[in-house]
């Protein structure tokens, strides 16, 4: 007997059902890790909050933060960020985000860099960003014709994030805190730009 025969095939419906913080990705039950640490804490809710204050200038894109996205029937994740500039279909994310960050650690980065980038590439997310708080270092990803292309690694610089209707500057700024400050410059006429911190 193979082992896939020995694996356990779930669903949503399932997953719906179980306590504690899982994901399930094609059909694999995945334990989450345990709550979050300070830095991780800290960089997440900077860079939500960030982009939050940067996406009121475009307003068909919103800011989530740890909320489950239900790829299909056997596939649930729970990003730490994630932009969507699709209309919500009821109170379910159902579609690929345009966007989806990652605040990394060593018990997450191999999911992380691996079988959730697989994932999202497949699922059509448009940007991946992996953050790495103890180097102070962001990956960037972006989805060029059904493949993941690496903008750059960046620790001081500013990365642009071009969404559907608005681009947003990522400023890498490298530190303890790894704090990143997003925000919205003009974007083909539509917003117009925030004044820089």
């Amino acid at each position: 007997m193979s082992a896939v025969a020995l694996l356990e095939y779930y669903t949503l419906d399932d997953y719906r059902h179980w306590e504690g913080d899982w994901e399930l990705i094609h059909g694999i039950p995945l334990a989450m890790a345990p709550s979050s640490g300070v830095t991780h804490q800290r960089i997440a809710r900077r860079l939500q909050r960030q982009f939050d204050e940067a996406f009121d200038q475009c307003p068909k894109c919103e800011v989530f933060y740890e909320i489950d996205v239900e790829f299909s029937a056997d596939t649930v994740t729970r990003p730490d960020i994630l932009v969507v500039c699709h209309p919500l279909d009821g109170e379910r994310i159902t579609r690929a985000p345009a966007l989806i960050a990652e605040v990394l650690s060593p018990k997450t980065a191999r999911r992380d860099e691996q079988t959730k980038f697989q994932l999202y590439r497949d699922e059509g997310v448009g940007y991946y960003i992996l953050l790495y708080p103890q180097s102070a270092k962001a990956k960037v990803y972006r989805l060029i014709d059904g493949d993941y292309r690496k903008v750059g690694d960046f620790h001081r610089e500013t990365c642009p994030i071009e969404l559907p209707d608005c681009v947003v500057e990522v400023v890498m700024r490298s530190g303890p805190s790894g704090r990143l400050m997003p925000k919205v410059v003009q974007a083909e006429g539509f917003w117009s730009a925030v004044k820089p911190d």
